[in-house]
């Protein structure tokens, strides 16, 4: 596998557990790797780590560039994986030209990204200018990293983000985002008292392709949590339904592949149940069948649970999850193809006495990303008690006329002998945040093409890891 440093690298980091808010380990792996390689390195009180290397002879006085790129990772397993994100390594394998995770995310994002910085910096047949790597911790579930990061941490005016998944692409802008999060709270009540007359059923969604919510959400790809809450606000019109249980989906910026409810009902219905449930599969195979082919929507019997959610409660937050929007939302009038605004029902969770309802908002332009968070509490209000808003993250505006632009598309043409596309993404990445700090830097994002980013599908295209790690490099010399 080539090139063998930077996947060489990416297997000692798979050895290391990095979830999000949990990255001691990772960073103190990259403070003993600098040790090791003779590497100055600092880290701050967030433990976002800097490694500095010196220019080589002949770039002294050339302008010096940041590398940078996020130590943590999604961490989503398949139902039936036996996998502890907090100790266990990411089990790799080669299927062809691709890099998959057995069961689980790969950690390619942005595990990779941190791969090639290394591997440039400790190459000493590569030319290049002076070299701050950074790299930051908590980029998924709250960029927390980026917004802790202390001025005057930074160096160099241009920037090299190393965390994007398209090859032959270069990002010169990104969306912002905030979350929003709700919490309905509930004292359960006894199992009904006619336990004969009643039958409990468990609803399951499973199989879908979930994703990343920013760059798959105008992939026509099915929300588990959407689609159970779509059948089961089918029910209350026609019978007595009681709700024990409901979740489903994992982490905010991930498209929810799995979702699950336990309900009771009377037994007469029992047959009727089995219809509805049938016209419904069919339904949903009629919108999603092209692009989930791997969906499976189950219905069994199961044991009568002992206690239930309030029927007038569970009866409100079904209809608030249905109304409750999610999705694509606009697209961009300035960049054809670009998603501008959307939202993820990201996760519906159980806990001691409460719910809790998990979503992200992007967009582009910043009063639409406040105006999609209000309609999304309006809706959730409808059954939740608590609402609130994270802190958000700001978009990064595209700069057409970045010098450092026109060095990285030179530079890809003088290898490949054509045009990279030129594009900004839906996705959030930290520059919008290191430009609040740092209003100065000329910033681009590349990397090598990968899919299924957030889910256990993610691979990572092994020729485009090497096409763009020689583009990386190719980047260094001409600066």
């Amino acid at each position: 596998m080539e090139p063998k440093a930077v996947f060489d690298i990416f297997a000692q980091i798979n050895q290391v557990p990095r979830p999000s808010k949990h990255e001691e380990r990772i960073s103190r792996w990259l403070q003993d790797f600098a040790a090791e390689h003779g590497i100055e390195c600092v880290t701050d009180e967030a433990m976002n780590v800097i490694m500095r290397v010196p220019a080589t002879p002949g770039y002294e006085d050339h302008e010096g560039v940041i590398l940078q790129a996020h130590m943590d990772m999604v961490c989503e397993k398949n139902g039936d994986v036996e996998h502890d994100f907090m100790s266990d390594p990411i089990q790799t394998y080669v299927d062809g030209e691709w890099l998959k995770a057995k069961g689980t995310t790969l950690g390619a994002d942005d595990g990779i990204g941190i791969s090639m910085a290394l591997a440039a910096i400790t190459d000493k047949t590569l030319p290049h200018p002076a070299i701050e790597c950074l790299f930051t911790v908590d980029e998924e579930t709250g960029l927390t990293g980026a917004m802790k990061l202390q001025d005057g941490m930074l160096r160099h005016k241009r920037l090299i983000n190393i965390d994007s998944e398209d090859d032959g692409q270069i990002f010169i802008g990104c969306a912002g985002g905030i979350d929003t999060l709700a919490k309905m709270h509930y004292e359960p009540v006894s199992a009904i008292s006619d336990q004969p007359s009643a039958i409990a059923i468990r609803l399951s969604v499973s199989g879908l392709m979930g994703g990343h919510s920013g760059d798959d959400i105008n992939k026509g790809r099915a929300n588990a949590n959407q689609i159970l809450v779509w059948f089961l606000a089918r029910l209350w019109p026609q019978t007595e339904v009681q709700l024990a249980s409901i979740q489903g989906g994992n982490l905010r910026n991930a498209i929810a592949r799995e979702a699950e409810a336990v309900i009771a009902i009377p037994m007469a219905y029992k047959e009727q149940i089995r219809i509805e449930w049938n016209h419904f599969v069919a339904q949903m195979e009629g919108v999603f069948g092209e692009v989930e082919k791997d969906m499976r929507l189950d219905l069994e019997t199961c044991d009568m649970p002992e206690l239930f959610i309030p029927a007038e409660k569970a009866y409100r937050l079904v209809m608030a999850l249905c109304e409750c929007p999610h999705g694509m939302i606009a697209m961009s009038k300035d960049m054809p193809g670009l998603v501008e605004t959307s939202t993820n029902l990201a996760s519906i969770k159980m806990k001691e006495g409460f719910i809790e309802v998990n979503t992200s908002q992007r967009s582009s332009i910043e009063a639409s990303k406040h105006h999609l968070k209000w309609a999304v509490e309006q809706a959730l209000s409808m059954a939740c008690d608590e609402v609130t808003h994270g802190d958000g993250y700001p978009g990064w505006a595209p700069n057409t006329h970045s010098a450092l632009l026109e060095v990285t598309k030179k530079a890809y043409k003088d290898l490949f002998h054509a045009e990279p596309q030129v594009l900004a993404i839906h996705a959030g990445l930290e520059c919008g945040l290191f430009l609040e700090k740092y209003p100065y830097l000329d910033m681009v994002s590349i990397g090598p093409q990968m899919y299924g980013v957030h889910s256990p599908q993610e691979r990572l295209s092994i020729p485009s890891t090497e096409r763009c790690y020689r583009w990386l490099c190719q980047v260094l010399k001409t600066l």
